[in-house]
């Protein structure tokens, strides 16, 4: 059986607003069908936060240490929590709804994708797997996050490596299109990613640390040696092209694709408009 072909991109660290910008316009093409579905791998500078498409902004995000930190901050189209984007493998996949054997189930396709980042860590030499609630009390908690952090709760077809989650993934659907993209963490700085929140109190901040802990974990806190971020490229570029049984061909952009990227950047995830819109 002849294996489908994809576009694989590795678009190295741009900007925030160009990372979003370009994760939407391979959707808009691929939707139009100018291009195959396609892996992207990319990068942050400077590191950022991301929020979700329906978080409130000035409510949940300490947007002053935001600033004096100098990281980027960016809404996604996608849902989700607030992420941290610096030492970490960032994905995305774009392929059609209709894409044969891709589920219409938002959650079963979530799985059918994320098969590539299970292999991935395999290729690694980590013990991976998908963890499914089974509890009642379990299954409500995916639907009341008890935080604004991303990586803080379970979710449907959770990413497990040695019991705690390292791939925070988002998904949204668009003119016939899924885009899911997400985040691999290489290592995580904890302090700095909660003094980017908001709390009610200093108490809660430390209840929801320990919590986080218990939870989160970075590739090599687990690993027993430091990964690189090339070789985790390596091991994740054969693990989407194993997990979904394809076959990944590179792609560049042309200067009126790279332009039309820019465009999109400037319009939309620079302004204030769409980052502050809630």
């Amino acid at each position: 059986m002849n294996k489908e072909t994809w576009a694989f991109i590795d678009s190295g660290n741009c900007s925030p607003s160009f990372n979003m910008a370009m994760d939407e316009a391979l959707l808009n093409w691929h939707s139009a069908g100018k291009i195959p579905p396609i892996i992207r791998f990319y990068g942050w500078d400077p590191a950022t936060l991301s929020i979700g498409y329906f978080q409130k902004a000035e409510k949940e995000i300490n947007l002053e240490e935001v600033k004096k930190q100098g990281l980027g901050f960016v809404r996604r189209p996608t849902g989700g929590r607030a992420v941290l984007h610096e030492h970490e493998l960032t994905y995305s996949v774009i392929v059609n709804e209709e894409y044969p054997d891709m589920p219409k189930n938002v959650t079963e396709a979530y799985r059918v994708i994320s098969e590539g980042i299970l292999k991935g860590f395999i290729n690694l030499g980590l013990d991976a797997y998908f963890a499914v609630p089974r509890t009642e009390k379990e299954k409500n908690a995916l639907k009341e996050p008890r935080s604004s952090v991303c990586f803080d709760a379970p979710s449907w077809y959770e990413l497990v490596v040695e019991g705690r989650k390292v791939a925070g993934s988002a998904q949204t659907r668009q003119k016939g299109v899924i885009l899911q993209h997400g985040s691999i963490l290489l290592d995580l700085e904890d302090e700095k990613l909660f003094s980017l929140f908001n709390f009610s109190s200093d108490r809660l901040k430390e209840r929801m640390m320990k919590s986080f802990k218990s939870k989160a974990v970075a590739i090599n806190d687990i690993a027993g040696r430091t990964i690189s971020l090339e070789e985790a490229k390596t091991a994740f570029e054969k693990g989407f092209a194993e997990g979904l049984s394809i076959n990944l061909q590179p792609y560049q952009l042309s200067e009126v694709q790279l332009a039309e990227v820019n465009e999109i950047a400037k319009s939309k995830y620079e302004s204030d408009d769409w980052n502050f819109m809630r």
